[in-house]
């Protein structure tokens, strides 16, 4: 069962993406991909909000999202959504890990 976790980080004059710019240069984003249990760690950009920036996080279970929320790069985030002043919603699903429904699979051009 993997929680996903969708957060939508939202600033003013760029600051999302500068926000995602700098955790992907100073390497957090390369270090939370390493620790056990992250499944994805990935930025999107949404087309009709340029002031927002998504991450899709997704973990094995509640015990990996809880050991990552308990490392000491927490307080680094912490501290870069407070540099860039950055405000979130936050959006979780559970997957039930029984894959794509046989009725949708028609509607999917891989």
């Amino acid at each position: 069962m993997a929680i996903t976790v969708n957060i939508y980080y939202t600033g003013v004059d760029g600051n999302a993406r500068k926000f995602a710019e700098e955790m992907t240069a100073i390497g957090i984003v390369r270090d939370i991909r390493r620790e056990k249990g992250n499944l994805r760690y990935e930025y999107f950009l949404p087309m009709e909000d340029r002031e927002t920036v998504l991450l899709i996080d997704s973990w094995e279970d509640q015990a990996a999202i809880d050991a990552h929320h308990g490392s000491p790069m927490m307080e680094e985030i912490i501290r870069l959504r407070e540099k860039y002043d950055l405000h979130m919603k936050v959006e979780r699903y559970v997957s039930e890990g029984k894959g794509v429904p046989a009725g949708d699979l028609a509607f999917i051009r891989e």
